[in-house]
């Protein structure tokens, strides 16, 4: 990081600080600070490259787009307490967090309407890494009769499923449309252990230690903060629950953003194992299950970990 003096400097200016409120608490592109800030891209840009200069933020790479966000290293007493007080003195800084807001909903609503439109007919589309193979191996290690949250279900084809042998499935998704399609294919097949609630992962309608086992099946690189999506899944997991995650082993395909509307491109393994220690789990384990025999051959990872009765680190 630049030298205390470099640092009040940069710091001295209240656009590159309404930046740093924004970057804070949400990854963004320069396009969406236009639209929260309403500056100019040049500027905008300006301030960015001054602000990693100084070594306060970085960036990675996303489809057609840099994304932005404070650089946690540079998280220190001095800075926070910087923050804290422009948050109070800044008289816009209140509305750019609404702004932001809005702008992470319109990201929502993008993927929401894709979900929409393939609702019906998404199981003869073809989805990355939703392998029947892949699906097996997680079954092979539930223990029936089990409260089953999937979470991210779409039209609920692996929620009907576990529903022959669970003694309950909570199948939630955000689409509405995708919701109804998974009851209107329960009711067919007369299926009645199995809900359908509408919301989003990263806020489950479940209740706290509620359910045996939490299932993403290639639903977590559809969320926009993973982290949240998995500490949600140790809150409504029962003690001794477990929690497991069928998604795509990161890859660079990056025309999934557009086609699937995926926010990531899968995960790696340490990474998403790194994600469950950190919301509390033990006995985290992850590995790649399947390889798809066609380009661009996508790879299945699967992780699991048990919650155990203590409470999770990151929350408290």
């Amino acid at each position: 990081m630049a030298s205390i003096i470099k640092l009040l400097r940069i710091l001295a200016d209240p656009s590159r600080l309404r930046l740093l409120l924004l970057l804070e608490k949400e990854e963004l592109s320069v396009a969406e600070l236009q639209e929260i800030l309403v500056m100019g891209q040049s500027t905008i840009s300006t301030h960015l490259s001054q602000l990693k200069t100084a070594g306060l933020v970085e960036d990675r790479r996303t489809g057609k787009n840099n994304l932005y966000r404070l650089k946690p290293s540079a998280a220190n007493p001095i800075l926070e307490n910087l923050l804290r007080q422009a948050q109070q003195e800044i008289p816009e800084a209140s509305r750019d967090q609404l702004a932001a807001q809005g702008v992470l909903k319109k990201r929502q609503d993008k993927m929401r309407s894709f979900f929409d439109s393939v609702a019906g007919r998404l199981g003869r589309d073809y989805v990355p890494g939703k392998s029947w193979k892949s699906m097996a191996e997680a079954l092979l290690r539930l223990m029936p009769p089990l409260v089953i949250a999937d979470l991210g279900t779409g039209e609920g084809a692996f929620a009907l499923m576990l529903a022959q042998q669970a003694a309950k499935v909570i199948a939630v998704d955000t689409s509405a449309r995708m919701i109804e399609v998974g009851r209107e294919q329960a009711q067919k097949h007369g299926i009645q252990n199995v809900e359908f609630r509408l919301g989003d992962m990263e806020g489950v309608p479940i209740e706290d230690g509620s359910v045996d086992l939490v299932l993403f099946s290639q639903s977590l690189h559809h969320a926009l903060h993973p982290e949240r999506a998995i500490l949600e899944a140790w809150r409504i997991l029962k003690p001794g629950g477990r929690i497991l995650v069928l998604d795509l082993l990161q890859h660079r395909f990056e025309e999934a953003r557009e086609l699937y509307a995926d926010e990531w491109l899968g995960f790696g393994e340490a990474e998403l194992e790194l994600m469950l220690h950190k919301a509390g789990f033990s006995g985290v384990r992850a590995a790649v299950v399947h390889k798809e025999p066609e380009s661009p051959n996508f790879q299945t990872l699967l992780a699991s970990g048990s919650k155990s009765g203590l409470p999770s680190p990151v929350q408290g």
